[in-house]
């Protein structure tokens, strides 16, 4: 029996690869990318362990290449997805007592495996698949991924050691059990990494889970069930199930081992989740963990202070770096009228620069929204624009879908603050501007505070520090991650936990203890060394 007591070391962030021509990363990467390419890859539901084919097919198309067949799925019926719970309840109580550094040193597998032997592999999958460039598939499937998982590794054995004090004569302590159920983790297409933490920052914590991946992220989402495989992830502890979202949750929601959700997604999805669970409350063992990050409309704020470069550079990474789809993209941006003039140069600099074009093509800043669904609902707002009399297009406006689902790179100027394009979640390539006087700073920052219902991401420039702490103060609110002089987007995990509140989610944090602290079940335990033999109290007496 092992007695020693550990602590996991805090670690490094994983090391960014720069894909410089030239460079062996950059060669590695481009074999990886035309092996994947030149195959279909036919994906399977894992239940339990085992690859099962199923009665319906699916196909899955390249966003910048839409004629090309990516992938071929099978799709999960009832039958299954309740197969898939049985087998993880089945995994349930042996995978919950396991030693907890048992499965952290699982879990420390997959990054070595991710970061070494894979790392090409699910890059090229999240490029092809998912329609990102190198390096935003490098940031996000090999070292947020791996980052996840050495880190969570780390805040577990804090939460481990986290004990309550004991007086003389007793001994208290808390063990942290996992929770009575099952994890229904339903993942978004956008980040690898992501999918990987819905699933396995409770399957650390010694809980089981069932798996709906994002249809369009299901190339890599299929070689990560293939890694834990590897890595000694046991049968059963977590289930693929590629399918019908609506399917999958109307029997996920209506089992009675639910114990809880992980999420990310719309909002609209996520109380749709909500909803469901209140239905269904009076038939759970456990009150189900609701876990969600969900939608946003980030913001840039900048002061007359600020540097026009500075804010010019923000927008454009904030908001075309993979095209706009990060929860955390710039959306909208609030810009001085002293200011807006050299900015409004300065984006129009860079985006003469900038290349919309394949994955592929390393020379390429931006590529495909991620389908055809997503093309379409981009250019409605182009449209609308276009066409109203209190916008303006000043940059970009067009797109193409007969080769991928191209949009170029858009700003639209807003002459109402309170314009379509300014509140509401579009999640392309698209930034909206309004352009205030100097003097309503203040007002504006109150604006900026009351015109969306999200708080995930935002940003403030200033090199004013007063500006700065004002501007902090009134939108304390507005974004769960707040950035001063720099985009709001590049969350890094140990160092920006991430999350947002009011329609944003729960603000659970990924990427700290406060996200895997909910998918345990503290238990809180006394034991007394000389238990009273008497039930009277010292004070009990009629003398006085």
């Amino acid at each position: 029996m092992n007695n020693t007591v550990f602590s996991f070391p805090k670690p490094a962030n994983e090391p960014v690869m720069g894909y410089n021509p030239g460079s062996p990363e950059r060669k590695a990467i481009r074999e990886a990318l035309e092996d994947l390419y030149k195959k279909t890859t036919t994906i399977y539901p894992v239940i339990g362990g085992k690859e099962v084919k199923t009665a319906e097919m699916g196909e899955i198309v390249m966003p910048t290449d839409n004629k090309h067949v990516l992938v071929k799925y099978y799709k999960v019926g009832e039958k299954e997805v309740k197969a898939a719970i049985a087998a993880a309840m089945k995994a349930h109580e042996e995978w919950a007592a396991t030693p907890w550094i048992d499965r952290a040193s699982v879990m420390l597998k997959i990054a070595t495996l991710i970061s070494g032997k894979y790392r090409y592999l699910i890059n090229a999958a999240t490029m092809l698949g998912q329609g990102k460039t190198t390096m935003q598939a490098e940031i996000d499937s090999a070292c947020e991924l791996v980052d996840f998982l050495r880190y969570n590794a780390y805040y577990a054995s804090q939460i481990y050691s986290d004990q309550p004090c004991s007086d003389k004569g007793t001994l208290n302590y808390v063990t942290y059990r996992p929770l009575e159920g099952f994890v229904f983790a339903i993942t978004p297409f956008n980040f690898t990494s992501i999918a990987s933490n819905l699933c396995l920052s409770p399957v650390l914590m010694g809980n089981v889970c069932i798996w709906k991946p994002s249809t369009t992220a299901m190339l890599s989402n299929y070689l990560l069930m293939k890694i834990y495989k590897e890595a000694g992830v046991p049968d059963g502890v977590v289930n693929f199930l590629p399918g019908s979202g609506s399917l999958i949750g109307k029997v996920a929601f209506a089992n009675e081992n639910l114990a809880g959700v992980h999420f990310t997604g719309s909002t609209g999805t996520f109380n749709s989740f909500w909803k469901s669970i209140g239905d269904n409350i009076a038939n759970y063992r456990t009150y189900p963990k609701i876990v969600g990050e969900t939608g946003g409309k980030d913001f840039i704020f900048a002061h007359k202070s600020a540097e026009a470069d500075q804010v010019a550079t923000a927008i454009v990474r904030g908001a075309f770096e993979f095209q706009g789809q990060k929860c955390s993209a710039a959306s909208r941006a609030y810009v001085p009228a002293s200011l807006w003039p050299k900015v409004e140069k300065s984006i129009g600099k860079m985006l003469k620069e900038i290349k919309v074009g394949d994955v592929r093509d390393f020379s390429a800043f931006v590529n495909a929204v991620i389908d055809e669904a997503s093309f379409d609902n981009c250019m409605r707002y182009i449209e609308h624009a276009r066409k109203s009399k209190d916008a303006e297009i000043v940059f970009g406006g067009t797109g193409d879908k007969s080769k991928g689902w191209f949009i170029q790179p858009t700003v639209i100027l807003a002459k109402n603050p309170k314009y379509k394009s300014m509140c509401e979640e579009i999640f392309g390539p698209i930034i909206t501007v309004y352009v205030y006087e100097d003097s309503k700073y203040e007002e504006t920052l109150h604006l900026c505070d009351e015109t969306s219902p999200y708080a995930l991401t935002g940003a403030i420039f200033a090199s004013d520090r007063k500006a700065l702490r004002q501007g902090a103060e009134i939108l304390k609110y507005a974004a769960g991650n707040i950035y001063y002089n720099d985009k709001p987007t590049g969350a890094v995990v140990g160092q920006q936990p991430f999350g947002g509140a009011r329609a944003s989610g729960t603000n659970d944090k990924a990427g700290s203890y406060l996200n895997l602290i909910r998918w345990t079940s503290p238990q809180a335990i006394k034991e007394t060394f000389d238990p009273a033999r008497d039930y009277k109290y010292p004070f009990i007496s009629s003398a006085e």
